[in-house]
């Protein structure tokens, strides 16, 4: 076997040679577009393997996880980043049942060899996180870490550590941990609260200057001489980057300020932000009652809304969102929420229809768990998409007695206000020439609590003059209701 050129590390990036030199257990790095920050982590990989403590026969075994949200992105992005680094150091083998993975193998000067696994995974489905349970490896990259749920960053946090073996390899982890590279994400993620706010012992997050800064004039940006991986880039990079970009995407992805960024075509276009969000979390009225919508699947969500019926206004008060919880357990959680927060309140309770259906592996419905927790769930009338979005659109562009909006949300339902500004979204289509986007909605951690949102609305009576001519002749159905 041949001896490998190798060359690792940067110089002169303090942020980024800091992140690459640090070995503790788990470290993540945040840093604008073009900051070679995803370079580094692949960097880091490589000069992890050789410092791997070799066995008995001369080899240094390791096994690690490349992730990404999505298996497009995987195969676009991330495989490619990485293939850029491990040119000429190994094979990558793809097709069959196994997922895309790449077998590490070169010699070192002293004679020994680097032997290792790079197990390249998408995890955006719903079984993401049963995937991670069958691994036993060293380490994982979480590329573009912010697009990844928290779930599944828990999960894999168990799995590293545990190759190579006394058993398997003849020898234990030199370092075992999780490192991750990413953008700036807004500030209600789950990122923000451990790299700003817990802290994490362990833990250790590197934050990367922006590639612009503020300018001394209002939304003027200007190149930070400061920035990292400039020599590497095309002269100009972040001056031309600047050029018809929208203020919010140049503050994230090219100043690594915490924010909110919209990507692709938002499915409720009518919400403004600034027209249809209240100033200060909204009171409930408790002459009506609560309107509640319920979204099933591994991420159920609750939107808890009220028609105040004197003006004809629809305020989006609360919500309740999850991660990878069964109805049987979203269920009592809601029941337990709703007791604790607005007792005595009469509620009725709208579902998605799908939540009516039997699965083959049990009688249980979604909904009749539902009522078996004490919640009065009973299915809207119709899944029809165009009405469940005119259930939102409709109020949204209506003006009440007082010539305010129809549609008003409490800035305390922050995942439910941030799908309506465009989380909830189509996803664009790379198509030469035209911008387009997909059909359907991305399925994401937005579209879920503002579809619930969608399914009180239409079931308190949004759209349903339009769901069946009985009810536009003044036959509604009968609701269930409730008190708490």
């Amino acid at each position: 076997m041949e001896r490998a050129e190798i060359r690792l590390g940067v110089s002169h990036y303090p942020v980024l040679d800091s992140f690459m030199a640090c070995r503790e257990r788990v470290s993540c790095i945040m840093g604008p577009l073009g900051s070679g920050k995803t370079f580094g982590a692949v960097q880091r990989i490589l000069a992890q393997m050789t410092e791997q403590e070799p066995n008995a026969q001369g080899i240094r075994p390791t096994r690690w996880l490349a992730v990404r949200n999505t298996y497009p992105d995987l195969m676009g992005t991330t495989v490619k980043d990485f293939q850029s680094v491990f040119e000429g150091l190994g094979k990558m083998k793809m097709g069959g049942l196994e997922p895309p993975t790449f077998y590490v193998q070169f010699q070192l000067e002293d004679g020994t060899q680097v032997k290792s696994e790079v197990i390249f995974l998408a995890l955006d489905r719903d079984d993401a996180v049963r995937k991670l349970r069958g691994y036993q490896i060293t380490g994982i990259w979480f590329n573009e870490t912010k697009e990844l749920v928290k779930s599944i960053v828990d999960m894999a946090d168990l799995r590293h550590g545990r190759y190579p073996s006394i058993v398997s390899g003849g020898v234990r982890p030199t370092w075992n941990g999780m490192i991750g590279d990413t953008n700036a994400p807004d500030e209600d993620h789950w990122y923000f609260g451990l790299a700003e706010e817990t802290k994490p012992k362990g833990w250790t997050f590197f934050r990367q200057p922006g590639g612009v800064i503020p300018g001394a004039k209002e939304n003027e940006w200007i190149p930070n001489e400061k920035a990292e991986n400039l020599e590497n880039l095309p002269e100009g990079y972040y001056t031309n980057g600047l050029e018809g970009k929208d203020p919010d995407w140049i503050r994230v992805m090219l100043s690594n300020e915490y924010g909110f960024v919209i990507d692709g075509k938002p499915v409720h276009p009518e919400y403004v932000d600034s027209v249809h969000c209240a100033s200060e979390n909204l009171e409930v009225d408790k002459r009506y009652p609560l309107i509640i919508g319920v979204d099933f699947g591994r991420t159920p969500a609750a939107a808890i809304t009220q028609c105040i019926e004197d003006i004809g206004r629809r305020v989006i008060i609360d919500e309740m969102t999850s991660e990878d919880m069964s109805a049987a357990v979203f269920g009592p959680e809601l029941k337990r929420y709703l007791d604790a927060h607005y007792p005595g309140m009469e509620v009725e309770v709208w579902c998605d229809p799908s939540g009516g259906a039997q699965s083959q592996a049990t009688e249980d419905t979604p909904i009749r768990i539902m009522r078996a927790s004490g919640i009065p769930a009973k299915p809207c009338e119709s899944n029809n998409p165009d009405l469940r979005r005119a259930a939102i659109s409709n109020p949204a562009t209506r003006v009440c007695m007082d010539g305010k909006p129809a549609l008003l949300v409490s800035p305390k339902a922050k995942m439910i206000r941030k799908g309506l500004m465009g989380g909830f979204s189509y996803r664009r289509m790379k198509i030469a020439g035209s911008e387009r986007y997909t059909d359907a909605p991305d399925k994401n951690i937005y579209s879920h609590p503002v579809e619930a949102c969608e399914y009180a609305l239409m079931g308190g009576g949004e759209g349903r003059d339009a769901l069946m001519p009985a009810q536009r002749n003044g036959k509604t159905p009968s609701q269930t209701h409730a008190i708490f």
